[in-house]
């Protein structure tokens, strides 16, 4: 069955050539030009990926909205940010907003076909996981539900996209090893940039350190990457 992709975009003739372009991969397109039009939809049913513009229409944050309504609906729903606005504000708020990706519209066909081909790939893994029994990593104070893809910290809930939770699964499974960005990106089963890997960091630890003030678990190797701190085992 044919992967299903919602591209919200208010723009017609770069709409259609996305579209096209989709279409041409063997993908099912439902294309919308504004927030409302794409949420009543989607709240009827969700798409395997959607992909939103940051301005849409008379929103000019319209896409930042949609994001957080669609993340509300689903934790798993992979969300590309597809977008000409190609600041370091807009990207960090994006990917805190809960998406997976954040690219500019001057990327290449074939580089933005490779990341909604790795993040279908990825959902469709954690689909078949579902159906497995559930297998559980213990570090310390740490819980990951692996095949739930839930995050506890000292018993309390932490809420994470599917990115940020494999990258953090990737940290936590070998303690004290330095993950460079390349390997953290390839274990979310994502293409990403490194600054977008940062990001993506940065956010982890701001929702641990909700939960806990002084979590420090996340520690930074400088110039090669993170790791995970082996003394909170």
């Amino acid at each position: 069955m044919k992967h299903h992709i919602a591209l919200i975009e208010d723009e017609p003739a770069i709409r259609e050539n996305y579209r096209d372009a989709f279409e041409r991969r063997g993908y099912r397109v439902s294309t919308y030009q504004d927030r409302p039009a794409a949420l009543r939809a989607l709240r009827v049913a969700l798409p395997d990926l959607a992909i939103i513009d940051v301005g849409l229409g008379q929103e000019p944050d319209g896409g930042f909205d949609l994001c957080q309504e669609l993340r509300q609906l689903s934790a798993t729903l992979p969300i590309i940010f597809l977008t000409a606005r190609d600041s370091d504000i807009d990207s960090v708020h994006g990917l805190r907003l809960g998406a997976d990706d954040y690219v500019t519209k001057d990327l290449s066909m074939a580089h933005l076909l490779a990341r909604i081909t790795a993040l279908l790939r990825r959902a469709d893994a954690w689909a078949q996981a579902l159906q497995r029994p559930d297998d559980i990593l213990q570090r310390g104070r740490l819980t990951l539900n692996i095949d739930r893809m839930t995050v506890q910290w000292d018993g309390a809930p932490v809420e994470l996209t599917v990115t940020e939770f494999w990258m953090l699964h990737s940290l936590s499974q070998h303690p004290g090893h330095v993950r460079s960005r390349d390997q953290l990106m390839s274990a979310a089963n994502a293409v990403l940039d490194a600054n977008t890997v940062t990001s993506h960091i940065k956010r982890i630890r701001h929702k641990f350190q909700q939960a806990d003030p002084d979590f420090d678990s996340i520690q930074t190797a400088y110039g090669m990457g993170y790791r995970w701190n082996a003394r909170e085992l």
